[in-house]
């Protein structure tokens, strides 16, 4: 396990644990995540927190049955792509069977940590 801290992100993820997760809005009203520090669609540095909504939907999703060392120990796992209002989240799917995982499903962010190397990382649980 890493002592590290990435800022930006690892902020992110406390914010997700504490129940406050966020995005990052541009003046377009485009939305992206942090550690994000330029609206990618204007170029401006003003970028404000807006609160992520509750849950989100997925979009796309894969199962991963040989993974990179960093998360040798997880395999197999379902990676999801999941659209949060005006942002898209990737995460590993929790709390489901792969082959029960659909595009459209409801989901909840949440952090978990690797079984490989014990870092945070996002996931998504399933809605009920």
């Amino acid at each position: 396990m890493s002592d590290a801290r990435n800022e930006g992100f690892d902020d992110f993820l406390d914010a997700v644990e504490e129940g406050e997760a966020y995005y990052l809005e541009g003046p377009a009203g485009d939305g992206s995540l942090p550690p994000r520090r330029i609206d990618p669609a204007t170029g401006s540095r003003e970028l404000t927190e807006q609160p992520l909504p509750e849950t989100g939907e997925v979009v796309t999703h894969t199962q991963t049955h040989v993974a990179s060392p960093g998360f040798a120990d997880d395999a197999p796992f379902v990676v999801a792509v999941a659209e949060f209002g005006p942002v898209k989240v990737t995460g590993q799917m929790r709390d489901v069977d792969a082959e029960d995982v659909e595009i459209g499903q409801e989901v909840e962010l949440g952090v978990d940590r690797s079984e490989t190397n014990d870092e945070r990382l996002v996931v998504f649980h399933p809605t009920e």
